[in-house]
């Protein structure tokens, strides 16, 4: 069994607050699995209940041993990178403002 262990209880306050007031779901998802799994809640139950996978939860849990509440938050360059440079984007805006109603020639 893994569970979070020595929270101070600035730390349980500032996680509860986190928990209730961030405006980002996930922040709050995990800020809530940390108090949970503080209170003793098994994997399975914590998986359960955030219906994540139990990599997610793992890579959750690792995050808050090894930053603590900066693991709480994505990091920058997640996700799909975009396909197209910025001065591409710039010239399907000026096609589109040339000629909006017939967008299917682009």
């Amino acid at each position: 069994m893994r569970f979070i262990r020595d929270l101070s209880l600035e730390t349980q306050r500032i996680l509860k607050r986190i928990y209730k007031e961030s405006r980002h779901h996930k922040v709050r998802q995990r800020a809530h699995c940390i108090l949970l799994s503080f209170q003793g809640l098994t994997m399975n139950e914590l998986i359960a209940i955030f219906k994540v996978s139990c990599k997610t939860l793992h890579n959750w849990l690792t995050a808050w041993e090894d930053e603590k509440l900066v693991g709480l938050y994505e990091r920058v360059g997640r996700g799909r990178k975009p396909k197209l440079k910025e001065e591409q984007k710039e010239q399907i805006r000026e096609w589109v403002k040339a000629d909006p109603k017939n967008l299917k020639k682009f």
